[in-house]
């Protein structure tokens, strides 16, 4: 049996992630290196980091070890999962496994259908936020083994988030048809500001348009404002009239 670490142990070895998330956002390295290098920080059977792509709407996976199946709910499922609105804030932490109240984990199909059988017994899923408040993308870590708590790696893996968050957001790769500059853009409108203009038709709340594009309400109440100075119109309603007569609809 391996000897326990110490703090002292763990938070050097989150030094080390921490170097290897900045040779990853820099382009010096890939994201294999970042999961290596988290191993010395929390051992794990498997574990991913996945970017989050807001116009397809769902997880494309950077790096990971997760069998295929598993690799193929966090990438379609894990947004649509009961356990996701818990983990999914920038006011919390990880959400680790066994925190997680037991009838939610009976009611998340990714727990049943895909943790469980691989004999899961503890782990976290840590949401990552860009610097602006963008939701970027996720760190999912899994072990067989149950760990202790309180546990230094806990508070470790909370302080790493930023570091990994641009990691992961160096990687989106890029631009697609639909988000590419573009000077001919209606109104001069970001991609974003677009986004929020669509989500207007459907008469959605700033809450509700929160939820669908992973960002908060108050950035969505930014966003509205500009979307109004831009086209000087008086209204979250007018912009809506104006959305439809270009054509402009929310993403499904």
């Amino acid at each position: 049996m391996a000897a326990a670490r110490s703090g002292a142990d763990i938070l050097d070895a989150a030094v080390h992630v921490r170097a290897a998330a900045r040779s990853a956002t820099s382009g010096a390295a890939g994201l294999d290196t970042v999961l290596a290098a988290l191993s010395e920080v929390l051992e794990y059977d498997h574990a991913s980091l996945s970017r989050w792509d807001p116009l397809r709407r769902r997880h494309t996976t950077l790096a990971g070890s997760y069998p295929d199946d598993a690799t193929a709910y966090i990438e379609t499922r894990l947004h649509h999962d009961p356990v996701f609105p818990l983990l999914n804030g920038q006011a919390l932490g990880g959400l680790w496994l066994r925190d997680v109240p037991r009838q939610l984990l009976a009611a998340s199909p990714g727990f049943r259908e895909v943790l469980s059988p691989l004999g899961i017994e503890d782990g976290v899923a840590q949401c990552l936020f860009a610097a602006d408040g963008r939701y970027v993308g996720m760190l999912n870590v899994s072990t067989r083994r149950p760990r202790r708590a309180p546990d230094p790696a806990r508070a470790v893996v909370t302080l790493l988030t930023e570091a990994l968050a641009a990691a992961v957001d160096r990687h989106a790769g890029p631009p697609s048809r639909e988000s590419a500059p573009d000077a001919r853009r209606p109104g001069g409108l970001s991609p974003r500001e677009l986004q929020v203009l669509a989500e207007l038709t459907a008469g959605r709340t700033n809450r509700e348009i929160a939820e669908r594009l992973y960002i908060t309400p108050r950035t969505v109440g930014t966003h509205i404002e500009h979307i109004l100075a831009k086209l000087g119109l008086p209204n979250r309603a007018a912009a809506a009239a104006r959305a439809a007569t270009w054509g402009i609809a929310p993403a499904r």
